[in-house]
């Protein structure tokens, strides 16, 4: 059987490497896997030290469309996904979660009819003005096989009638958390770097189009952080690529650089990530994956959205929604808790599941 695997973003490398790591266990049963990395994450931080570390196969194929427009990218990554599939005829393709790539990637797998296996479906946030909602609603409405992290996300495709194909499995990230926790402990040199003592500090990630595009949003976001700074509790900024852009064309990068409280820092690798996650006081992000992977290492959480297709993780507290406004991120950062609860996601093997799973459809 061969699976032709289409990643291109961080947060898919990581879910790609526990589904490889179990694929890899299937050695000599005729199981082969090949990676078509789209390009969209484009920084060395964000992509190349990703495969390394995590152990993922080398990409087969590189399409290089980290650029453009959502369309732009979307239309690229289509072009070159279809003539990759078509030149090499895999029994499966595999997708994750909701980003252009995970788009594109399943639309030239269905259009070639070739089964499409979505892992992380029927995630919903619903907000149709964010591009990841309408990737992950259209990407499950065209997937055979559909591998849901939580009982929420398959009531939530039960609702809108997909209920063939779907399988509650856990989630992938935390397998990975549980995989590479301890070595982050052992290997990361990321604090002391940094000069951070261990719940001393805040970890914020801002990357989503929603504040990033958004002046007003950014620099709210950018104020209500410059306030909660201190000495003794300094916030730790790891900058998307697309973040800096956007602050240097606000005019918002000299308030970080200018104050002794923030650590600015590049994109950090997944080891220095878990870290960072592990020991801050708080974390405050607008990334579904940081939300989830907070709620792993049991450090609160507060998304600066108004939405979140992590339901759960808000409603056993560990997690709020502030949104962009400066006086409700501090005013959650008030309120913010460390209740310990039962995660929902599985016991840690959601990729040995999913192998399982098709394996034993793709053999009928």
């Amino acid at each position: 059987m061969k699976i032709i695997t289409i990643v291109g973003a961080r947060p898919q490398f990581v879910k790609a490497a526990m589904v490889s790591k179990a694929i890899m266990q299937y050695e000599g049963s005729g199981i082969k896997e090949y990676i078509l990395h789209t390009g969209q994450h484009y920084d060395v931080n964000m992509n190349d030290i990703f495969f390394r570390q995590l152990g993922i196969p080398k990409p087969a194929w590189q399409l290089q469309c980290g650029q453009g427009s959502h369309a732009s990218m979307t239309a690229q990554i289509l072009v070159g996904a279809e003539q990759v599939l078509r030149e090499n005829s895999p029994d499966c393709v595999l997708v994750y979660g909701d980003t252009n790539s995970t788009l594109a990637g399943a639309l030239a797998a269905a259009k070639l009819h070739v089964p499409v296996a979505h892992v992380e479906a029927g995630l919903r946030s619903f907000n149709k003005q964010m591009p990841e909602e309408i990737n992950r609603i259209l990407t499950d409405h065209i997937s055979t096989l559909l591998f849901c992290p939580t009982a929420a996300a398959v009531r939530n495709l039960r609702q809108e009638g997909i209920c063939e194909g779907v399988y509650h499995v856990g989630d992938v990230m935390y397998d990975a958390a549980l995989a590479f926790g301890r070595t982050a402990q052992l290997h990361s040199r990321i604090l002391a770097s940094l000069h951070l003592t261990p719940k001393k500090f805040y970890l914020c990630t801002i990357h989503r189009a929603e504040n990033t595009d958004d002046g007003k949003r950014l620099a709210s976001i950018i104020r209500a952080l410059a306030d909660i700074a201190t000495a003794d509790c300094p916030v730790v900024l790891p900058l998307h690529p697309r973040t800096r852009r956007y602050l240097a064309e606000y005019n918002l990068l000299p308030v970080i650089t200018s104050n002794p409280f923030f650590r600015l820092t590049e994109p950090v690798d997944y080891m220095d990530m878990a870290m960072l996650e592990k020991e801050a006081a708080v974390i405050f992000t607008d990334s579904g994956g940081v939300q989830k992977e907070a709620y792993f290492h049991r450090t609160p959480c507060i998304t600066l959205r108004d939405e979140t297709e992590w339901t759960e993780t808000v409603a056993c507290g560990w997690n709020q929604l502030a949104g962009h406004r400066a006086e409700d991120i501090i005013r959650c950062l008030h309120t913010a808790t460390r209740k310990m609860d039962i995660p929902e996601y599985g016991e840690g093997n959601a990729a040995g599941k999913i192998i399982d799973i098709i394996l034993n459809c793709m053999k009928r």
